[in-house]
């Protein structure tokens, strides 16, 4: 169901997969998370509560009001107010200003901290999430010995649909079913290079044991690949269009996929020592990197996509370490009694064709 905020945008009323006691669980435990130590509860707040995490976009105050007005007339303006208030010292909504004269809030639940794009034309507004930008600021904070609180970025122009002359607002997907798409094609990515990078690795090295591992790890990047693309699939179910909204994730490191530079690195190896090396250092990364940011979002389904996606991939970092000492051993005691490991450790170079005389 679509609804429309004081300003003209159209925002869907947040659809959840789940059934609504699960959500309704769910909610009441990230709500008593939040709330304050000693916190009273109280049924009004409660319910203005329960109103404005089925939201989705950013409501000005007058806009909750109103909404309140329909599901309780006796709740005054002043408690709607207060609540407001209350839900930012809370931590459960965020204030934001796009420069209008008045705030807007949106909510924290299933909702990660974001940038925004907005329009001075139509006063519209459109959200993303760069990593890239969040890495540059905390290098600024650091090298200037700053301890940031919170990072508010807004980029002000024109958007597409005033550019293309399009006065009618199109109807946009909630912040968090573009989460969990980009999450997933995040992860997609990151499959895919990874089964290439293991299928490539499993006929290079030349070590027995290390062709095993990398043949076993090939299988499972292919069956997690599986399982991520019925994800995906099943997303795009609850919304035919989803694909052609914009781009909520900017994470260019992972755009193409964690193991694409391990994949190309992998035709210059000489030593199956120095093949699993590479692979612990794609592993290491991969996992930082959706642990980071997955520990950083809001409870969403894209959160636990990347969470996932990091158990995944520590699970395989532990395998290629273990392996890697392993065959590290293997040369040692090779070369101490003097007989050359089973399984070369260094590929022998081609050899060059005399040109007929």
């Amino acid at each position: 169901m679509l609804v429309a905020d004081s300003a003209g945008w159209v925002w869907p009323v947040c659809a959840w997969s789940e059934p609504v006691h699960l959500f309704m669980d769910a909610q009441t435990a990230y709500l008593e998370r939040l709330r304050p130590v000693g916190g009273k509860r109280s049924s009004k707040r409660d319910l203005i509560v329960n109103v404005f995490l089925r939201q989705d976009g950013h409501l000005s105050a007058d806009d909750l009001v109103d909404l309140m007005r329909q599901e309780d007339q006796k709740i005054s303006r002043a408690t709607v107010y207060r609540t407001l208030q209350w839900m930012v010292d809370a931590g459960i909504a965020r204030k934001v200003d796009f420069g209008e004269g008045r705030f807007r809030f949106e909510h924290s639940y299933r909702h990660p901290r974001h940038f925004h794009l907005i329009c001075k034309s139509c006063n519209r507004s459109s959200e993303f999430l760069s990593s890239d930008i969040e890495v540059l600021l905390e290098e600024i904070a650091a090298a200037r010995g700053f301890k940031a609180g919170q990072s508010i970025l807004q980029i002000h122009g024109t958007c597409e649909d005033c550019l293309a002359g399009r006065s009618a607002p199109r109807a946009v997907a909630t912040t968090e079913q573009l989460f969990a798409r980009d999450a997933l094609r995040m992860a997609i990515a990151t499959e895919r290079s990874g089964l290439d990078f293991y299928t490539r690795g499993a006929k290079l090295v030349q070590d027995r044991r290390a062709r095993r591992v990398f043949r076993r790890l090939a299988g499972e990047e292919q069956e997690h690949l599986g399982t991520l693309d019925a994800r995906y699939k099943a997303l795009l179910a609850e919304d035919p269009q989803l694909e052609s909204y914009p781009t909520f994730l900017f994470f260019k490191g992972a755009a193409n996929g964690l193991f694409a530079a391990g994949a190309d690195e992998l035709a210059n190896v000489v030593d199956d020592r120095e093949a699993l090396m590479i692979g612990i250092r794609c592993e290491r990364g991969s996992h930082r990197f959706f642990k980071r940011y997955g520990e950083r979002f809001e409870d969403s389904e894209g959160k636990k996509i990347f969470l996932e996606f990091a158990d995944e991939e520590r699970e395989h970092l532990e395998l290629l370490i273990n392996e890697c000492r392993l065959l590290v051993a293997r040369q040692q005691r090779a070369a101490s009694s003097g007989r050359p490991p089973k399984g070369r450790t260094e590929r022998s170079k081609p050899r060059r064709r005399q040109k007929p005389r």
